[in-house]
């Protein structure tokens, strides 16, 4: 099971880590142990890491509608980036 880093700038690092549940909760079908990663530096890049156990289910998934509504409310600026652990 890969573990997948995502990471991305936000408008509101605070807003952006308050909804952490709902982040769980959206990836909760394709991965386990979510974790959030918060800037050190003042910046606005965040990062996710994920164990994922359906790496086809979570590419899909976030492209849909709804994973658009939750990077909207979150304040999620695009593009995403993603990287899977090296072997």
């Amino acid at each position: 099971m890969p573990r997948v880093v995502l990471t991305h700038a936000v408008t509101d690092v605070e807003a952006w880590a308050s909804h952490k549940a709902e982040r769980v909760a959206f990836f909760e079908d394709f991965a386990s142990d979510v974790v959030d990663y918060l800037p050190t530096d003042g910046g606005t890049t965040v990062a996710v890491s994920a164990n994922v156990h359906n790496m086809d289910g979570m590419l899909a998934a976030l492209e849909t509608p709804e994973a658009k509504a939750i990077e909207e409310s979150h304040g999620v600026i695009e593009p995403i980036s993603s990287y899977v652990e090296g072997q």
